[in-house]
């Protein structure tokens, strides 16, 4: 054998495919040394990055929890205070309509129109017959209203239809309640009104009245 076969060639290990990369041995070695310093290194503080891990998971949680429970209680108070708003508003609106009423069905000062006192008498009644017989003398009197206001026709409809809006504003108004009384002649017993029904119907006459100052 040539001695000179078992010494190693300079040219070789300087080369590319000489290099120590391409080695297994050193490349397994050199793998195993870093997964091993790796696993001295979590060994070694791994208990004190979980502490600080922990920690930091607290804090986080302790910042949501108080986040969570401030709002709660945030929305528990507003829906408080709007659920108390609206019990005084309706009261209040309760008490008006009470008072209202009180002094619609005692006549004061209301009208000096003995029509109009006759009209609130029907809609106060105690019967519902005569519920109706209220929207029927306003609409009477609607087409009165209408006549001193010069609109020309052979009926009431014919004066609503003759109307222009720019001259009678409540004209829109007017074709609504005068509708419902129409049903009322023309359905007689079949229609139900009812006594709630009829005071916003007679509520709608009346707007338009004090708009004429009719009443």
């Amino acid at each position: 054998m040539n001695p000179t076969s078992l010494t190693p060639n300079p040219i070789l290990e300087n080369s590319l495919l000489g290099s120590k990369w391409f080695n297994p041995e050193y490349l397994f070695n050199q793998g195993a040394v870093f997964f091993n310093r790796i696993f001295d290194f979590f060994s070694g503080n791994g208990g004190q990055i979980l502490h600080v891990y922990n920690t930091v998971l607290f804090f986080f949680s302790l910042f949501f929890l108080m986040v969570i429970s401030y709002t709660s209680i945030r929305l528990f108070e507003i829906r408080g205070k709007e659920k108390k708003h609206l019990q005084h508003e309706l009261a209040e609106y309760a008490r008006h309509q009470a008072e209202r009423e009180k002094k619609i069905s005692q006549g004061d000062e209301v009208s000096k129109n003995p029509r109009w006192l006759k009209t609130l008498g029907y809609l106060f009644s105690q019967h519902a017959s005569d519920w109706k017989l209220a929207v029927i003398e306003a609409d009477a009197m609607l087409e009165s209203l209408m006549d001193q206001l010069g609109f020309k026709g052979e009926t009431f409809g014919d004066k609503l239809k003759l109307a222009d809006q720019n001259k009678f504003r409540s004209l829109v108004s007017a074709w609504e309640v005068h509708t419902i009384r129409n049903k009322i002649a023309h359905e007689g017993a079949s229609f139900e009104l009812s006594q709630h029904e009829a005071k916003r119907v007679i509520a709608i006459y009346e707007q338009i009245f004090r708009t004429y100052g009719f009443i």
